[in-house]
């Protein structure tokens, strides 16, 4: 008697106005001495180019600059942008490989999910908790005397 496997089919997609794309969060990591503006234009040239495909960007975020963990091409630091995409295979694959060519853009990570989280990225999160102020729930440090 031998093994039998269940062998799962593999699901097909309709490429009709988004509805069961592939989902998939992606991360652009741009060169440290472009402006913010051309950073953000970038976004919208692969953002382009995804809609050219037939893809779609549900959301996009500009984290700003960041400093990066080790060097990418000389660079310390480096604009990062995030995008949340409906998009076929193809798209992907068309958006990634203008991403490799283009000489501002020096790494790009994607990956493929189930399902796209509501409301902002964790590094906006993050972000948004700095950028909150005074915090309320810490009492007043009372005064300080002078370093000599």
């Amino acid at each position: 008697m031998g093994l039998v496997r269940k062998v799962s089919r593999p699901v097909e997609m309709r490429m009709t106005h988004g509805e069961n794309m592939p989902l998939y969060e992606h991360v652009l990591i741009a060169r440290q001495d472009l402006s913010n503006a051309q950073a953000e234009g970038l976004i919208e040239h692969f953002s382009a180019v995804l809609a050219d495909n037939g893809g779609a960007v549900v959301m996009s975020e500009y984290w700003g600059v960041k400093t990066m963990a080790y060097k990418i091409n000389k660079n310390r630091k480096g604009h990062y942008a995030f995008l949340r995409t409906n998009a076929p295979a193809a798209a992907v694959l068309e958006m990634e490989r203008l991403a490799r060519l283009h000489d501002d853009v020096m790494r790009v990570l994607t990956i493929k999910v189930d399902a796209h989280e509501e409301g902002p990225s964790v590094q906006m999160q993050k972000r948004d908790e700095r950028d909150r102020g005074e915090r309320g729930d810490r009492p007043e440090r009372g005064e300080r005397r002078e370093r000599r």
